[in-house]
């Protein structure tokens, strides 16, 4: 019996992977840095401290990560409050959900970013607790963050519903041993086996229903 729903939100409540593109691809050219589709899609994923360092060690960027980490931080939420990129149809099926189950977020970004993002689009209100990878010890596609929403929320993380679109949180959601809805992302779709991984694969997020999280007994 499901007990609360879990949401991821870079690609499910906000279209941001361009955005991420965009902003650290520049951040990290304008520094002498290299950058090009491989990085980011090896970053998709990483907590703040894990791709800071990526920055650093593996593209050349000059400064230490969490130095790194602020400059990013800042051009986003400069972004954000320019234009929120918020996903058609993400603002109902939130309130779909939380209509019926305690909401969790579980999230790659950092901590000032899920805050901006919540305030800025009005869905704060709906959330029990939002949880950065930031604030566990390992990032996506380990079950840290989602294991760190469910023991918030205080339900077994086998009564848990997660909502993800990418690679790395399907196996993060996977692993922590939840109910898996994935509705894939466009621009970086997942592979084939985490697609497999998930019990209930979506064309968009507009689909996600209380009947999707949480079917019928046959019978």
């Amino acid at each position: 019996m499901i007990g609360a729903v879990v949401f991821d939100l870079d690609g499910v409540i906000l279209e941001t992977e361009e955005v991420w593109d965009e902003v650290r691809g520049r951040y990290v050219v304008d520094r002498g840095g290299r950058y090009d589709e491989e990085a980011q899609r090896a970053m998709m994923g990483m907590s703040a401290p894990e791709w800071s360092r990526f920055l650093q060690e593996e593209l050349g960027v000059p400064g230490t990560p969490d130095e790194i980490s602020a400059d990013i931080v800042r051009l986003m939420v400069a972004r954000y409050r320019e234009r929120l990129p918020l996903i058609p149809g993400a603002r109902e099926a939130v309130e779909r959900m939380a209509g019926r189950w305690r909401l969790g977020l579980a999230s790659s970004s950092n901590r000032p970013l899920i805050d901006a993002a919540l305030e800025l689009s009005g869905l704060d209100r709906f959330f029990a607790t939002t949880v950065s990878s930031e604030e566990v010890a390992r990032g996506k596609p380990a079950p840290d963050v989602y294991l760190e929403a469910a023991r918030r929320l205080g339900v077994v993380p086998g009564g848990c519903a997660a909502v993800e679109d990418s690679h790395s949180g399907i196996r993060s959601a996977q692993a922590a041993g939840m109910r898996v809805i994935a509705i894939p992302n466009p621009s970086y779709p997942p592979g084939p086996e985490a697609l497999a991984a998930a019990d209930v694969v979506l064309d968009s997020i507009d689909e996600l229903t209380v009947d999707v999280v949480e079917p019928a007994p046959s019978g």
